[in-house]
This record gives structure tokens, sequence and C-alpha cells, in this order.
């Protein structure tokens, strides 16, 4: 029996192949990686937008609460407008975003160290994390740009390691899909 994917893994090979492109691209020019992730938010948040206005005009239809649905689509359309005439500010923004993140989770994991210390060994690797996530955050809302470039670079760094496994999984695929194997055999029936 052959695997559908056994058969396809050319595709595999190619998608491979196209994240090692951009993984390569990225840390040549992580700039580039920056503005398609500022850009592909302002396109979601325009399609978002669209349609809760949408939903907002069969909600009257329907003649049942619609307000909330105006609202979120016109936030939706702003934040889409601020996105392609300032992509900049939306780029800090995302790194002031993930920034705050990393504190908070700083803090609750260095908090769940100090309250599991009575319970369990090793919490010095949880509040070790938290320090950790900790710092990286404050570092972060120092150097928002040097953030914005992190966040590009992790973009790259997983398209290129996960490039290569598909290659590695296509060519792999590939030599099986070309030996026998042996395995139960199955007739049909007669008609």
């Amino acid at each position: 029996m052959n695997l559908v994917l056994a058969k396809n893994w050319w595709a595999l090979v190619i998608r491979g192949i196209l994240g090692v492109v951009v993984g390569v691209l990225t840390f040549i020019w992580p700039g580039i990686t920056l503005a398609a992730l500022v850009l592909l938010f302002g396109a979601y948040s325009l399609v978002d937008g669209a349609l809760n206005l949408a939903a907002a005009v069969r909600a009257v239809q329907a003649h049942e609460r619609w307000g909330i649905l105006v609202i979120e689509g016109l936030v939706g359309i702003a934040a889409s407008v601020v996105t392609i005439l300032w992509p900049a500010i939306t780029a800090i923004a995302l790194v002031y975003v993930i920034a705050a993140w990393a504190v908070v989770t700083g803090v609750l994991e260095i908090t769940a160290a100090v309250r599991l210390r009575r319970h369990i060994e090793g919490e010095w690797l949880l509040a070790l994390s938290g320090i950790a996530s900790l710092i990286f955050g404050i570092l972060m809302m120092i150097a928002p740009i040097a953030g914005a470039l992190v966040i590009a670079l992790w973009v790259g760094a997983y398209a290129l390691v996960s490039g290569i496994i598909l290659i590695a999984l296509g060519f792999r695929l590939r030599s099986w899909h070309r030996e026998p194997h042996a395995g139960p055999s199955v007739t049909a029936p007669a008609h």
C-alpha cells in the first residue's frame, strides 16, 4: 500500500526549499520579513473589519443587535489603514505587546516558583525561566527596533529549520515509495 504522502514526496521537497529560501532571505534582509508580517496583519485586520461590517448588515436585516459589530468592523478597518500608512508604528506596537506578554509571564513564573518551593524540588528552573522572560521583555521595551528584528529572525529560523526537515522527509518518502514493501495483500471480491 502506497501512502498518498509518499506519492507526493516532491511537494514536501518544494515546500522545504521554499522554507529554506525564506529562512535564508530573512537572515540576509530581516527588515523584509518584518514588513511582510506587518502587511499580513494589515490585510487580516481589513478582512476582519469588512466581515464584521457585513455581519452587522445581516444583523440589521434580521432585527438583531448590530452596534458592536459595526464598532469592531470600523476598528478593524482603522487598524488596517494605520498599518498600511504607518507600518513602523505597527511593528513597534507588536514588539510592545510581545514584551508586555514576556514581562507578565516572567512575573507569574517567578511567583509560581516561590509558591511551589515548599512542594517540589527544582522550582528554581521555573524561577530561572521567569527571570529570562522578564529580562527578555524589559530588553524588548528598551530597544523595540532590535526586538522587531529579533521577531523577524525567529520567523526566519523557523522557516529554515522547518524547510530542512521537510526536504529530508520528502526525500525519505521518495525512497520509501520506490521500495517494495511487504504487507498484507488484499484481494478484491469477485463480481
